[in-house]
């Protein structure tokens, strides 16, 4: 069982997995103390504070601010947003948390991570993994593929005309995928082991799917009719970029890209049902349980 207080971060939830919010959810039903680090002190950080969190202000990007949240904790879980900034981020969690005597530190990446990755992301991410290994603070690692709440967000923009339109080709293009709720079962599964090897990888993989079974389990799951449409990549960054970070788009550019050109033999990884307590959901599931996050047909 951890020690001390953990620090979470990203706390509040962003727009896609929120697996900060929900690893402060699982860490305190646990009853583990919890600093959560929310950005901005809004409605959300008062959720934080209704479960027995401590709320804190602070900002990945200020040094100073990270050397006083982390003041005073044992293990931090780290959860950096998909945009510009990672590197930078990492350099102050890092010293800051060799400072204050951090033991553990649990970073959310994502699955592929190489000096050549096919995304500027992937390789940001490679290189933030060898700044935390080497400040020795017990980093380890969550490594997790394409959110089921990723595929909803691309679904969204076109769904409710009964079109799922993406840049991955044929409809017989695989992507490995998983629910952000699982993730967080992991990061607090992990956060909370009675022993986590330093540089140790956690690799979760929830459901491996073709496009066309992804649009089919929208399709049960929401009651009308999903066609698939393949776009061009350009045609779908120019539509992202209206919606999400330029950092974002460039790197899901290159990954759906990739997932099209060049296909690898996924597998389901038993990391969920051993470390996060339960065996991975299904697609068809999220979709059901997340019915009304998606537009109704014919609206906006």
């Amino acid at each position: 069982m951890v020690e001390g207080t953990v620090l979470v971060t990203g706390a509040a939830g962003g727009l896609q997995g929120k697996t900060g919010r929900r690893v402060t959810e699982l860490l305190r039903e646990r009853g583990v103390p919890v600093r959560a680090m929310v950005r901005t002190p809004d409605d959300r950080a008062e959720y934080l504070r209704g479960l027995g969190a401590e709320v804190v202000v602070g900002d990945f990007l200020d040094f100073q601010s990270i050397e006083k949240v982390v003041d005073g904790i044992s293990t931090v879980y780290f959860a950096y947003p998909v945009q510009h900034g990672l590197l930078d981020a990492t350099v102050n969690m890092a010293v800051a948390a060799r400072n204050a005597g951090v033991k553990r530190l649990i970073d959310m990446v994502m699955l592929v991570s190489a000096p050549d990755a096919p995304t500027p992301r992937l390789r940001e991410n490679y290189l933030s993994e060898q700044v935390f290994e080497w400040a020795g603070i017990g980093a380890a690692h969550v490594r997790a593929t394409v959110f089921f709440e990723n595929i909803r967000s691309l679904a969204n923009a076109t769904i409710a005309s009964g079109v799922f339109m993406a840049p991955f080709g044929d409809a017989s293009t695989v992507i490995p995928l998983v629910a952000g709720d699982d993730v967080a079962r992991v990061a607090a599964g992990v956060l909370t082991a009675a022993d986590v090897p330093a540089g140790n990888s956690y690799s979760v993989i929830g459901q491996v799917l073709t496009v066309r079974e992804i649009a089919a389990a929208m399709a049960r799951g929401l009651g009308r009719e999903v066609a698939y449409q393949d776009v061009s990549d350009e045609v779908w960054a120019e539509a992202a970029s209206s919606r999400i970070n330029a950092h974002a788009v460039a790197h899901l550019s290159k990954l759906w890209a990739t997932f099209r050109t060049r296909p690898v033999q996924y597998e389901v990884t038993d990391t969920i049902e051993k470390v996060g307590g339960r065996k991975p959901k299904t697609f068809a599931e999220f979709v059901a349980e997340e019915k009304l996050t998606f537009p109704a047909q014919g609206g906006s």
